[in-house]
Parts: C-alpha cells; structure tokens; sequence
C-alpha cells in the first residue's frame, strides 16, 4: 500500500460522510486519519500498530496485570507509536489550517472551516519533544492501569481524540449549523485538503465523490465543479441523478443492469 502512495494520493466525499460533525467523535477521528494518510503514507500502519498493542494491554490488564514487565514493553510502544500517531496529526491539521487560510474566499459558497485537536497526546506531542512526549504518555499509561483495567479499555490515548470544527464566517461550531451548511463546509474542507496533497506530494490527488452535488444549488453546483478542475487530477462523480451533473464538464457513463454504457462527453 505504501509503495502504491508513491504514484497515487486520493480524495473523496460519500454521503456517509454528511453528519461527521455532528456525529461520534470515532468518525472525525477516521476522517481526519485519512486526510494524514493522504501526505503521510506511514500514518494508517501506526494506527494499526497502536490499536494492536492496545488490544494486548487491555488483554494483560484483564488477566490482572501480573506481568508487568510485558505490560511495560507493551506501554513503551504504545507510548512510541501514539506520541507519532499524533504528531502527525497535529503537523496536518496545522497545514491545512494554514492552507485554508491562504485560500481564504468569504464569498466562496464553501465556507472556510476553522479546525483543531482535542487530546491529551496531541497536546504532548505540540508541545514537547517527541522523547519528553512518549515518556509523560508512557507514565499516564503505567499510573492508569488499575483504572483501565477495571474499565475494560484504556482511557487515555490518540485513540479518543476528537478534530474540532468551526465554520469560519458564522463562528459557530460546525455541529450547530444547518445540514447544509455543514455539508459545504466539509466540501470545503476536502478541497482545501486536495490542494494541500498536491502541493506537499507534488501529485494531484484523484478525487472520488459520490452524490457530492446531489442537494446544492445550481451556483454551488458551478462552483464546485470548477474547484474540482483547478485540482489538475482525475476527478470521478457519481450519483443517481443526471441533473446532478449539468454544467459539468466531463465523459458521463451510466450504470444499469450491471453494465457500463461507454461514456459519451458532455462540455
């Protein structure tokens, strides 16, 4: 997968992804792994490397927590792979603030969102050296055991970290905007993101929307569709209805009965 990421970075939108400000804090955190995964083809192993050695710590913490010795082992690569986990976190999340800054338009029909972390690591890792960093992590994992041991999990870590999102122009949290604003808001995330992946990767992303325009106007329908060709990558749209896709510039295929019908260019 990561030899893959040399050649290929991607971007995408699907109407899952609608309610991922007001939902769990779980799907902000896969979203925002995603986006890191983008510019840092490294960062889905550690995820999974972390979650792994949560697993077996959780394991021996139910068994009693007698050996400790292979319960610190456990909590020093735990402490490694979190403080890491983080890092690159916070190193995206600064970038692409920093990029939808620059790209700042208040007469955008995407609203400019303003974005942070919320964590105990993440805290750690922005404010410390990555050595200072795991070993204060390190330590809260140790002094935690009898308390996530009686919990069943372990209650401090990346894994319960939150992306926490405003909408610039309103200055509200993205949560209590209207559905559609929220869904603006994320659009304009996600193309701030490409951008910022073309420009650290040298690659333009292939973006991957499905019913993406499917509830907006003709105005954001345009505009949208005009900040998809400025990308400079492949860029495939999929959706149930064919107005969805007027104004826009592409090859159109339609999909029935399990066929492909070949594209027929639409300017």
């Amino acid at each position: 997968m990561r030899a893959f990421s040399d050649h290929l970075r991607f971007v995408w939108l699907t109407p899952a992804m609608d309610g991922l400000f007001a939902g769990a804090a779980s799907e902000r955190r896969r979203f925002l792994d995603r986006l890191v995964l983008a510019i840092d083809p490294h960062h889905g192993a550690r995820v999974n490397q972390f979650e792994r050695a949560l697993r077996g710590r959780n394991k021996l913490l139910e068994q009693g927590g007698r050996n400790a010795a292979w319960l610190d082992a456990i909590e020093r690569e735990a402490a490694e792979l979190g403080v890491a986990i983080a890092a690159a976190r916070v190193e995206c999340v600064a970038r692409l603030g920093a990029a939808i800054a620059a790209g700042r338009d208040d007469s955008s029909p995407f609203p400019w969102g303003e974005i942070a972390l919320a964590g105990d690591v993440e805290t750690l890792a922005s404010e410390r050296p990555a050595l200072e960093a795991e070993d204060s992590y390190r330590a809260m994992l140790s002094e935690g055991r009898g308390r996530d041991g009686a919990a069943g999990r372990t209650l401090t870590g990346p894994h319960l970290s939150d992306l926490l999102v405003r909408h610039g122009p309103k200055a509200a949290p993205a949560a209590q905007c209207s559905t559609g604003e929220q869904k603006a808001l994320l659009v304009g995330l996600v193309l701030a993101h490409a951008r910022l992946v073309a420009e650290m990767s040298g690659l333009a992303p292939l973006a991957l929307l499905d019913e993406v325009a499917a509830h907006f106007d003709p105005r954001r329908r345009q505009a949208l569709f005009e900040a998809l060709a400025r990308i400079g990558g492949q860029v495939f749209v999929t959706g149930a209805d064919p107005q969805a896709f007027s104004g826009l510039t592409a090859r159109l295929y339609e999909v029935a009965d399990g066929r492909v019908k070949h594209g027929v260019r639409q300017a």
